[in-house]
């Protein structure tokens, strides 16, 4: 076992050190992991910052609540009322619905509320500290059809324990950090089954905690192709028929776009595309077209089993005479492994956020002044393509 992990790890070191030390773009990749880790530090020590604030105000809340129980004080009537009514805002949908009288800790609800909510709404108002009886009377409805206080407003769920649900306070992954990694360790160390089971559950809680990110789209498992999303827009000086024309036809995207190697037309709104991934290893899918509206909006995903899932959109709107163009590009991915496999892309250089970026940047300059950039994947020359969408004669 010693032997082989000797072996695992001097292969990854030379990997490694190949990669890092690579006489072309060795330079830009260690200057790119450089500020990698500086960003990492500063967002780790912001992180610890906020889960100890979050944390001392958890404790101070739990001393304030044991010291009021073990005071028993009286609670008086708009004491109780504030009380509830502030609590109806996390459980009902349309809590200025409700109405809310105490008198001597016994509480009257009125007004319509959901059929899906009331029960919430009374176990909560039970568990209010000075609550002696709850009278209902509320008028108790199927859907919000025909009843004006039931109108707009959002659903509301009810509160789960901090666990289950999707986003962690900071405290708390704090503590599962700390307390997956040091189980990590532990079940490691003992080479066993169990220390196995143990370990591999002490690096999901921990993976868990450092990023915030559910189990399945940390592994990609079952995210479909929203594990990630960019939201990118840029301005271009020109008219929106001239920026979307060039958009139209994907075919023109290497002649202005560096990481974009070929697409190529199918026929009935569907392209195949060959795309630079980490490391330069290409990486193909297919997509379809799934909106299309002239000088408006473009939209398009990928079909079943392709390698990098992924969907996005994208706006145009004129701005002011017409003279130039707002893009707005919306962009859902999941890439293999999800999480972990877009931090490993990441690594390698090949962060789609700043791609996009350079792209649109790129995009903008060949727009406004005609000239494909010398960087994009497919280089100057042949029948380099027009601002408007044509192909220039050579």
């Amino acid at each position: 076992m010693n032997k082989r992990l000797g072996v695992l790890g001097g292969t990854t070191l030379g990997a490694a050190a190949m990669y890092l030390l690579d006489p072309v773009a060795g330079r830009r990749r260690r200057a790119l992991a450089r500020d990698k880790l500086v960003l990492a530090a500063n967002r780790t020590g912001c992180a610890l910052d906020a889960a100890g604030r979050d944390l001392a105000n958890r404790v101070r809340g739990m001393v304030a609540e044991a010291g009021c129980a073990l005071r028993n004080e009286p609670v008086t009537d708009s004491q109780l009322t504030a009380r509830i009514r502030s609590a109806l805002g996390r459980v009902v949908s349309h809590p200025s619905s409700i109405e809310v009288s105490v008198q001597d800790g016994n509480v009257t609800l009125r007004g319509p509320v959901l059929q899906s909510e009331a029960g919430r709404l009374l176990r909560c108002v039970e568990r209010a500290r000075g609550v002696r009886r709850v009278d209902n009377q509320l008028e108790v409805h199927e859907t919000a059809d025909n009843v004006p206080g039931l109108q707009g407003g959002a659903g509301r769920r009810e509160q789960r324990f901090e666990l289950m649900q999707t986003n962690w306070s900071p405290s708390t992954r704090l503590l599962a950090s700390v307390a997956g990694g040091a189980l990590a360790a532990y079940g490691f160390r003992r080479r066993s089954l169990p220390g196995v089971i143990g370990g591999g559950i002490g690096l999901s809680l921990l993976a868990r905690g450092l990023t915030n990110l559910e189990l399945e789209r940390i592994v990609g498992y079952d995210s479909g192709r929203r594990a990630h999303e960019v939201n990118k827009a840029i301005t271009i000086n020109a008219p929106v028929e001239q920026v979307f024309g060039v958009w139209r036809d994907f075919k023109n995207f290497p002649r202005f776009m560096s990481h974009i190697q070929e697409v190529e037309d199918l026929g009935g709104g569907r392209s195949r595309w060959r795309v630079a991934g980490p490391a330069g290893v290409p990486v193909e899918w297919t997509a379809r077209t799934t909106e299309f509206i002239p000088n408006r909006v473009i939209a398009w995903q990928t079909e079943p089993g392709s390698a990098v899932a992924n969907a996005g959109i994208v706006r145009f709107d004129p701005i002011g005479d017409g003279s130039r163009t707002r893009v707005q590009v919306r962009l859902s991915y999941n890439p293999p492994a999800g999480a972990a496999g877009h931090a490993a892309s990441a690594l390698l250089g090949s962060d789609p956020k700043r791609e996009i970026d350079a792209d649109l940047a790129r995009m903008k300059t060949f727009i406004e002044t005609g000239i494909p950039p010398h960087d994009a994947a497919q280089r100057p020359g042949g029948a380099p393509v027009t601002p408007g969408g044509r192909p220039q004669p050579v």
